[in-house]
């Protein structure tokens, strides 16, 4: 099996996933190897532009015509998708492979970009089945190209969340991430097995416990102060994925002050047991420190000290991963009527207005805001609310509402004032809550939840 090393992000995520299923994938650009192979996947998050032209700089753009018009397996996941398009809006004039007779176009005016989460997919296809996603795209196709069978999702509006042909899957949202669900979708396109045709899952907002991690231990404090052990990283990230957690953020909270860069082997021990999407931030300073990361499997990288100091790296991070893995965590302390931006885990005092800096990073190219209120960090006291619906007026990207949850009823208000997600930490680190009481609670309260 070849996974083509594009370069572009989920390669580890991929590659873990198709190890746990039993596979042994081999990553190469070898345009013969991409040929021949009994299964090639081509996965991808970033620009449509910077993606062609890594594919016509290995020399694969023949070979990958040849192996899908020839329906030899092979699987597009992402970005990877819109690469068998003709062309995209993200990158006018740019050719792309024109094995979907389909152009890829934004998403319409007022709905928030990028997509960040889970959504439905409603399939008809012998490989696909209903179920519920992990997706991560700012452009998507609209058409079901001549030829394919299309699944289907709606975010302002229906668009193709999958096409398949015989042996070839083209998948716009993540499949590696895609919990149970998209593990099955990868086993039936590796074995050539139909779907038991199934209804789309319930879907909603993300529920996302937090591993605060310092010295290789999951640490928890208040106000980011006074740490106690609370764990294994890996074996919490394993228990949250079982108990049903959408996605885990993973935040190396002495990284910075430490002078030290955020432990890349952890991240990779991770994801070797996560069939989730991981966030990572803490130490990261430079586009490499981002690049690390996502090899040993991050799919999100956060920076907060480093881009205070350098806004430039939020652009960076955008123009070289996509808006998709680039996060902006945004820790904020009351002051006065409004917030002060605050650093070097709450250490430091900017001076800066927080709400504004979230418009700022948002513009920059930041695709979703880890939102902290410093003051509720690690109280019970419940998010912060105003803070979370000024931000909201100011920003359309995803926001995850984190500091100061003890129950279901302070996510439910985070929800409501205008979050994507809800961050927690103590309350499923001590036992108060496991993540699926606090969806039982959510779908209760009338929250729509994934099952």
């Amino acid at each position: 099996m070849i996974l083509i090393d594009t370069g572009l992000a989920n390669l580890a995520s991929v590659e873990q996933a198709l190890r746990r299923l039993g596979a042994e994938p081999a990553r190469s650009v070898d345009a013969e190897s991409v040929r021949t192979a009994p299964f090639v996947v081509l996965p991808g998050v970033g620009h449509f532009a910077v993606g062609m032209a890594r594919l016509r700089a290995a020399g694969l753009v023949d070979a990958l015509r040849e192996r899908v018009t020839a329906g030899r397996p092979t699987l597009a996941i992402c970005l990877g998708l819109q690469l068998l398009a003709e062309a995209s809006d993200e990158a006018p004039g740019c050719e792309g492979l024109g094995l979907l007779r389909a152009r890829v176009t934004a998403f319409p005016d007022g709905v928030s970009v990028p997509q960040l989460g889970w959504n439905s997919v409603e399939a008809e296809g012998r490989l696909l089945a209903g179920g519920a996603a992990y997706y991560a795209n700012s452009y998507r196709l609209t058409d079901c190209p001549d030829g394919w069978t299309a699944a289907w999702s709606d975010h302002g509006g229906p668009f193709v969340a999958a096409v398949e042909r015989g042996r070839v899957l083209g998948c716009q949202f993540h499949p590696e991430l895609s919990g149970a669900w998209g593990g099955e979708l990868l086993r039936r396109w590796l074995e050539d097995e139909s779907a038991t045709r199934a209804a789309p899952s319930s879907v909603g907002p993300r529920i996302v416990p937090c591993l605060d991690v310092a010295d290789g231990r999951v640490v928890k404090g208040v106000r980011f102060q006074g740490l106690r052990d609370a764990g294994d990283p890996v074996a919490c990230a394993a228990r949250y994925a079982a108990g049903g957690a959408d996605e885990l953020v993973m935040l190396d909270v002495s990284a910075t002050t430490e002078g030290r860069r955020s432990a890349a082997d952890t991240v990779a021990a991770i994801r070797r047991v996560l069939d989730l999407p991981l966030t990572v931030g803490g130490g990261v300073r430079t586009v490499d420190d981002a690049a690390r990361l996502l090899g040993a499997g991050a799919d999100k990288v956060a920076v907060n000290t480093a881009a205070v100091s350098d806004p430039t790296l939020v652009d960076a991070l955008a123009e070289r991963f996509g808006s998709q893995c680039a996060v902006v965590a945004v820790d904020a302390a009351r002051a006065g009527a409004g917030w002060e931006l605050v650093t070097r885990s709450g250490t430091c005092r900017t001076g800066r207005d927080a709400v504004a800096w979230c418009g700022e990073v948002a513009a920059r190219g930041a695709g979703e805001v880890l939102l902290t209120s410093w003051d509720r960090d690690g109280t019970g006291d419940g998010y912060d609310l105003e803070l979370l619906r000024a931000v909201r007026q100011r920003v359309s990207v995803p926001i995850v509402a984190s500091g100061g949850a003890s129950g279901p009823d302070h996510l439910v208000a985070a929800l409501q004032s205008g979050a994507s997600a809800v961050l927690a930490a103590s309350i499923f680190h001590d036992g108060v809550h496991s993540v699926a009481s606090v969806k039982r609670a959510l779908a209760a309260a009338g929250v729509e939840v994934r099952a």
